[in-house]
């Protein structure tokens, strides 16, 4: 198999996995089994651990600077302390295909970002792009849904947006770094800087996880979320943006709120709306237009 194949299996993977995610932390936490910063310090603690480990079976040598170590250390704040519990609160509260769709404003939201931060030109088309975007998010966290198990979804919805912004925020940070240092190694410490950032704020959640509840099954959903559903799905995104490119792995996310509303619509029987169908599809253009590259005549 050659690598162009192996990295376009990879980003398939990484955003099978992230799909899976939602439905069994939903599962998780609607059965009592854990809450979701509980369950958010199992996956940093798990994955930092793998990325150390791994750390010492490469042969890498990685000195940052120390103005970057600072810069790390913000990135870690948005990405994990910020994003991911954001994401997983607000995962808690609303329906899993609200998330989903709800993630995929994160390009908007950089594209915004760079403009604001690194002084990029928005051109019509994107503003075009940015307008659909909002009023896809707007429709889609204004209206009610049937079925499911969300029982706040209109603050769910509002963590969700939180969490892409400050996930947006961190693409930008990170983009300058990846380039000047070797991406895993700038993901690893962002985990291990993340971890002691999350700990004092999920530490109370993961003391109250009803270990003893767990059956075969239970352990195996959270090896899921904690190995294929974060550390793999990291490993493989980082290895695809390496083979192809930044923005075609950016295009794969396109593809995780079909598979996230596959999975939740069987497993926990959420209903998939006229609305959210057109609050997706005015998403799904608001991304293409707000990110795509212009024609060079």
């Amino acid at each position: 198999m050659n690598s162009i194949l192996k990295a376009h299996l990879a980003l398939i993977g990484t955003n099978v996995f992230f799909a899976i995610n939602y439905s069994i932390i939903k599962y998780l936490i609607n059965n009592h089994f854990a809450g979701a910063l509980g369950i958010n310090l199992i996956r940093v603690t798990v994955s930092m651990s793998l990325f150390w480990i791994l750390f010492l079976f490469r042969k890498e040598k990685t000195f940052f600077q120390k103005k970057d170590l600072k810069k790390i250390a913000i990135c870690a704040l948005a990405a994990i302390a910020l994003n991911q519990l954001l994401f997983i609160k607000g995962l808690s509260y609303t329906l899993a295909i609200h998330a989903s769709l709800l993630t995929l404003i994160s390009p908007i939201l950089i594209t915004l970002m760079a403009a604001g931060m690194l002084r990029e030109k928005i051109s019509g088309t994107k503003i075009i792009g940015l307008s659909l975007g909002v009023l896809g998010a707007t429709l889609l966290i204004t209206r009610k849904s049937g079925g499911g198990s969300g029982n706040n979804i209109l603050l769910g919805d509002a963590m969700v947006i939180l969490s892409a912004f400050a996930y947006s925020l961190y693409f930008i940070l990170a983009k300058p770094l990846m380039d000047k240092y070797q991406p895993i190694a700038i993901t690893r410490w962002i985990f291990t800087f993340g971890f002691f950032m999350t700990l004092p704020l999920c530490i109370h959640d993961f003391s109250l996880i009803q270990w003893h509840q767990f059956s075969g099954n239970e352990w195996l959903l959270l090896l899921q979320v904690v190995i294929p559903g974060t550390f793999l799905a990291y490993i493989f995104n980082l290895y695809g943006m390496k083979v192809l490119s930044a923005s075609t792995a950016g295009t794969y996310i396109y593809s995780q709120p079909i598979f996230t509303a596959i999975i939740a619509i069987i497993f926990l029987k959420e209903t998939f709306t006229i609305f959210q169908l057109i609050a997706g599809i005015l998403i799904f253009a608001g991304v293409y237009l707000s990110t795509r590259k212009p024609q060079v005549a």
